[in-house]
């Protein structure tokens, strides 16, 4: 398959539908799996440990290449082992969904696709040993496979299971921060994936402008919007939020059943995930009608992200693109802490807030150099002066060697008001 490098410049990145095809190059689903595996195998032996215990389930899938629903995915108990001495990770997985595997997942061995059950995030008491056994299991494998000395890396766990481990004798250190460089940079597929995402989001968007009018309530959006991106194939809606009047400022972070209005400012951020890929794309509309209030806000807000877009390149760091945002203190917060999250970048892959994560609060003191390949979202936020309304603008951007390319094409250069009066 072509790589993204090779084809025009000028060329948007692919979004070429949800179906593999015999006419055109899409994803190679084939290839994921490789690339995923290999750069978790070359996280693995960069480190100090003798295998990785993951938990997270985004390095689950990462490495596996499996995947059940968030209801159970994230209970605690599924896990797997990356050793330095196998082919491929031992996943223990809900009894049934790992027979499922050993079905339909023929790139694992099917004696590394195993029942396991921890005990659901306590539910199943600690003392009736379920973590005791698993431990004792995962020590024998280390052992014979002459790693049982060395650290083994856990990226999240549960403190009884820690515990365990520790009365085993097993030395555990942090693999998290290996399992994050490894998912930094993309592959050409899972940028084709990511831009996917957000293709279905763009659809969405359309979808919400024409139903965004005064009698509306911000739940139903909501309810339209999931509706529309499971029908689209969205394998996770993980939310939406949905702010408007009052609500915009300070920034809630949810959606209520409140009533649209005339003249509101409105902004959405739509989460969701294809094949695994996510988006966070917010968009901020005027209802009906705009301020000169609301209009200002929204320039600044886009004043900042173009400014912020305008630095990404390889080699750059990440506190220059913090500095051309405002400081806490400029836009009504008393300090970096309290504004978190506003004027704000984070990495898209698997999860939603991966590697690099881009704010004054963090990447002043500690930059992360852009490498091509990276994929992250940029967020920016304004109050407007009239004291409750606010813009928000957020845009995916692909890092290439010739600079930015952007993900999100639902209109914003300027407030898009919807069903004009």
């Amino acid at each position: 398959m072509t790589s993204l490098a090779v084809r025009s410049a000028a060329a948007p990145i692919p979004a070429p539908g949800h179906m593999a095809v015999d006419y055109e190059q899409r994803v190679d689903f084939d290839r994921l799996r490789r690339y995923r595996l290999q750069r978790a195998k070359e996280a693995l032996a960069s480190s100090e440990c003798g295998a990785f215990l993951l938990f997270d389930f985004y390095n689950i899938r990462y490495t596996t290449q499996t995947w059940i629903g968030g209801a159970l995915g994230d209970k605690m108990t599924r896990y797997a082992l990356l050793t330095r001495s196998a082919d491929g990770p031992t996943l223990w997985d809900f009894g049934s969904a790992a027979r499922h595997h050993r079905l339909y997942a023929p790139w694992m061995d099917p004696s590394d696709s195993r029942a396991g059950m921890l005990g659901m995030r306590g539910a199943i008491a600690p003392s009736a040993g379920l973590m005791e056994s698993a431990v004792r299991e995962i020590k024998g494998m280390l052992t014979d496979a002459g790693l049982a000395d060395q650290p083994v890396g856990v990226d999240i766990v549960e403190p009884p299971f820690l515990f365990e481990m520790q009365r085993q004798g097993l030395q555990v250190v942090d693999a998290q921060q290996y399992m994050l460089d490894a998912r930094l940079i993309k592959s050409p597929d899972e940028i084709m994936l990511l831009n996917q995402a957000a293709a279905m989001v763009d659809g969405v968007y359309q979808d919400i402008v024409e139903v965004l009018k005064p009698g509306i309530r911000e739940n139903e959006i909501v309810a339209l919007a999931n509706k529309r991106l499971y029908e689209m194939g969205s394998d996770q809606v993980e939310a939406i939020n949905a702010v408007s009047g009052e609500r915009c400022n300070p920034h809630p972070h949810n959606f209520s059943d409140r009533l649209i209005r005339p003249g509101d400012q409105a902004f959405f951020d739509i989460i969701h995930s294809y094949n695994g890929y996510r988006t966070c794309y917010y968009r901020t509309f005027g209802v009906g009608s705009s301020t000169p209030s609301q209009r200002d806000a929204y320039t600044k807000a886009r004043e900042w992200m173009d400014a912020a877009i305008a630095v990404v390149r390889p080699g750059v760091g990440t506190d220059e693109i913090a500095a051309v945002w405002p400081k806490a203190t400029e836009f009504g917060f008393e300090n970096e802490m309290a504004a978190f999250g506003l004027q704000f970048g984070h990495g898209l892959g698997l999860g939603l807030h991966e590697r690099p994560i881009i704010s004054r609060l963090n990447s002043m003191t500690e930059p992360v150099e852009l490498q091509a390949g990276m994929v992250f979202a940029l967020e920016t936020y304004c109050p407007a002066g009239d004291g409750f309304s606010a813009a928000r603008i957020e845009e995916e951007v692909v890092v290439t060697p010739d600079g930015p390319r952007i993900l999100t094409l639902f209109p914003a250069q300027d407030l898009v008001v919807a069903n004009p009066y």
